[in-house]
């Protein structure tokens, strides 16, 4: 089995830093693989407030999370500073692919490598996938990578 190449900053198109917290590390002095999780969805939450494209009491439409995963491959802890980057790999009908690297402190190659699909629903029913709305799609068009 080969050992895939580990992402660095270049790969990504948007970046956010998060602080780490005391509570976030596990028994073993690093981060508690759930906390990844979080900053992969602040990341895509953040960047979606902040183009416009989803308000989170208005808009139509909503994403749900419908897959995600994460690859470790560095351990963090508590004091460092952590560094999200963002891309997308995929803008569907209904659909979109965000995968996210996480970055120590400075480093330039990724201590953890993660994605999640958001399929977006309609708000009021939440029962079936639904267009993307044009404005998200031209908030996420800049994250897309091929």
């Amino acid at each position: 089995m080969s050992e895939r190449k580990r992402p660095t900053r270049a790969d990504y198109r948007h970046f956010l830093e998060i602080p780490t917290r005391w509570g976030d590390n596990d028994a073993y002095a690093h981060l508690n693989n759930t906390v990844y999780y979080s900053f992969f969805d602040t990341v895509v939450s953040r960047f979606l407030l902040a183009s416009g494209a989803i308000d989170l009491k208005t808009s139509a439409v909503i994403g749900v999370v419908v897959e995600t995963g994460c690859r470790y491959l560095a351990p963090i802890s508590f004091p460092d500073l952590v560094t999200a980057g963002l891309r997308v790999t995929r803008i569907g009908n209904t659909s979109i692919r965000y995968e996210i690297g996480i970055f120590r402190n400075a480093e330039e190659q990724a201590s953890a490598e993660g994605h999640f699909i958001h399929v977006y629903v309609d708000r009021e029913t939440q029962a079936r996938p639904t267009p993307l709305p044009q404005a998200l799609r031209d908030a996420v068009a800049p994250l897309l990578v091929t």
